[in-house]
C-alpha cells in the first residue's frame, strides 16, 4: 500500500509539472497569436492606405483628362458657326438692328457679363437689350436652351467679341 500512495504521489507530480508547461506554452502561444493578428491588421491598414492614395492618384489623373477633353471640344466649337447654323442671323445684324438688335449692342450691353447672357440664352434670366423686343426672341429661347454648354460658351464668345 505503501508502494502504491509513492506511485500515485509521483504521478500527480508529473501531473502538476506538466500542468505548468502546458500553461506556459498557452500563453507563449496566446502571445504569438496576438503579435501575428497586430502584423496583420498593420499590414491591411497599409496596403488599405497604398490603395486609397493609388485611388486618389488615379481619380485626379481621369478628371484632368475630363478637364482637359472639355476644354477641346470648347475650343472646337466655333460660335459664328453656331450663329449662322441656328437661325441667329435672320434676326441679327452684325452693325445694325434688324428684327433683334444688332450683335455689336448686344456684345455692348453684356460686356463682362458672359454669365447673365448665358443665363438669357437658357431661358433663366431677363432681357437686358431692347426688352420690348423679347417677344420676338422668346421662341428662339427654346433653340438656344437645346445647345450644349460648349455650343452656347462658343455663341456668347463670339457675341461677346464683336466690336
Amino acid at each position: 500500500m505503501k508502494k502504491l500512495g509513492l506511485l500515485l504521489l509521483a504521478v500527480m507530480m508529473i501531473s502538476l509539472s506538466s500542468c505548468g508547461d502546458a500553461k506556459e506554452k498557452a500563453k507563449d502561444a496566446a502571445e504569438a497569436t496576438t503579435e501575428a493578428v497586430g502584423d496583420a491588421a498593420e499590414a491591411t491598414k497599409d496596403a488599405a492606405k497604398d490603395a486609397a492614395e493609388a485611388t486618389t492618384e488615379a481619380v485626379k489623373d481621369a478628371a484632368g483628362e475630363a478637364v482637359d477633353a472639355v476644354k477641346d471640344a470648347v475650343k472646337d466649337v466655333d460660335g459664328k458657326a453656331v450663329f449662322a447654323s441656328n437661325g441667329c442671323a435672320a434676326c441679327h445684324n452684325m452693325d445694325k438692328k434688324t428684327v433683334g438688335p444688332a450683335v455689336k449692342e448686344i456684345a455692348k450691353a453684356y460686356a463682362g457679363k458672359k454669365d447673365e447672357m448665358v443665363k438669357f440664352l437658357k431661358g433663366e434670366g431677363k432681357a437686358i437689350v431692347d426688352a420690348p423686343q423679347f417677344a420676338v426672341m422668346q421662341p428662339q429661347i427654346a433653340t438656344t436652351k437645346k445647345l450644349s454648354d460648349a455650343e452656347l460658351g462658343a455663341l456668347v464668345d463670339y457675341f461677346l467679341s464683336a466690336k
